[in-house]
């Protein structure tokens, strides 16, 4: 068995003050999966313009074993000024300052949505926490982007955020990762230039591999059931159509991992894998797929049928005049980073968005259609397969 116990108890021995150390000071293992860096491409600025001079003050709140807060590179955006930043442990408050050249700290994020200065925040908080910390940070009048999923295991929670963000007017951006991915995104161009016609299936999977948890904030991540996790997946549909899923059946496999047992997680979660088959909103089908406990190739990854064409890797259909489906270029100094080289092109959306004063890319409804679909299936699986409904969301 891959030890992670051994990682994941130092870790938690050196505590707090490790914080500013890279993962692999750490430890002699590879990155944690989907946080390998892309390959630096030298054009990839090329033919980029900007849209304007103003320079937006942002905030960054999170700073923990993922190191997410600078992952996604706002600090070396040109229309970005980082204003301030927090964690509520010193240490890993004072190495996000670092990461992201900025002086300014406060010790919670319910301190630094007072700073009337700032005008959007990036939330990168454990995962139960971003429905509640996005919802303050929106009463306080800022844009927010959050890290995945917008809600998590909760619908009641999922509908408060949705209606904060309509009340409040600001924007929302979901930063879900595989809807910059290379294949999706030119799968949602070639779905939007008519290359797929009406879409019969989709596939989304994402594999995970996790013998012992990544440590995590109270440890959010024991025994997680996995499609409380969905939206890596679940992009492969939502994230090319815009569309939703309408209903699901989810059958879940008990786990031979000892924190996938019901007795051994706060979710009672007996599920190391589940297997989402969900009806979507053109009526077609998708089958969205997550899972901890098996070994061997990971990611997130997906395919499109339909009836003019498909994308298994690549196109074959019968549409010939496709527009241009490489990603759009960066600002200089703004590197792709990790999961798919999607990093820089989700923040750099998100600035885009709130500069031009449109609605960025991963709405707060594509945000929701993405992960609600996910906490009904979980609840499918725990009744053994049975239908249920999937509420949607619409802007």
């Amino acid at each position: 068995m891959h030890d992670r116990t051994s990682r994941r108890s130092f870790i938690q021995a050196l505590g707090a003050g490790a914080a500013g150390l890279s993962l692999a000071g750490l430890a002699a293992e590879p990155p944690i999966q989907g946080f390998e860096p892309a390959p630096e491409d030298p054009n990839a600025s090329a033919g980029w313009k900007p849209v304007s001079d103003r320079k937006i003050r942002v905030g960054i709140v999170g700073f923990g074993v993922c190191q997410f807060g600078a992952a996604f590179g706002f600090q070396n955006h040109p229309n970005v000024q980082i204003a301030a930043v927090s964690d509520l442990i010193p240490e890993r408050c004072a190495a996000l300052a670092k990461a992201c050249r900025c002086e300014k700290t406060y010790p919670s994020l319910e301190e630094l949505v007072k700073d009337d200065s700032i005008e959007a925040v990036f939330v990168a908080t454990d995962a139960p926490a971003h429905a509640r910390h996005c919802i303050e940070v929106l009463r306080h009048g800022k844009h927010v982007a959050s890290a995945v999923p917008a809600a998590f295991g909760s619908l009641e929670d999922a509908q408060k955020l949705f209606d904060t963000v309509k009340s409040t007017g600001r924007a929302y951006m979901l930063f879900e990762t595989s809807c910059f991915h290379e294949d999706l995104y030119a799968m949602r161009q070639i779905y939007r230039a008519g290359g797929f016609g009406k879409l019969l299936y989709a596939e989304g999977e994402y594999y995970h591999w996790m013998s012992e948890p990544i440590p995590s904030y109270k440890d959010w991540r024991v025994g997680l059931p996995p499609q409380w996790y969905p939206t890596h997946s679940n992009a492969y549909y939502v994230g090319v159509t815009g569309g939703r899923f309408t209903e699901v059946t989810c059958l879940g496999m008990p786990s031979v991992i000892d924190q996938l047992k019901p007795e051994n997680n706060i979710y009672k979660n007996p599920f190391g894998t589940e297997i989402a088959l969900m009806r979507t909103s053109d009526g077609g089908m998708a089958r969205m797929a997550v899972s901890w406990d098996s070994p061997g190739r990971g990611g997130e990854m997906g395919r499109i049928r339909g009836q003019k064409g498909s994308f298994y890797g690549r196109y074959e259909g019968l549409v010939k005049n496709l527009p241009p489906l490489k990603r759009p270029p960066l600002p200089p100094g703004v590197q792709a980073g990790g999961h798919g080289g999607s990093h820089g092109h989700l923040m750099n959306e998100f600035v885009t968005a709130i500069l031009e004063n449109r609605t960025p890319l991963v709405d707060i409804a594509w945000a929701l259609n993405m992960s609600v679909a996910g906490v009904v299936a979980h609840e499918s699986a725990m009744r053994d397969g049975e239908t249920l409904k999937i509420p949607g969301y619409a802007l």
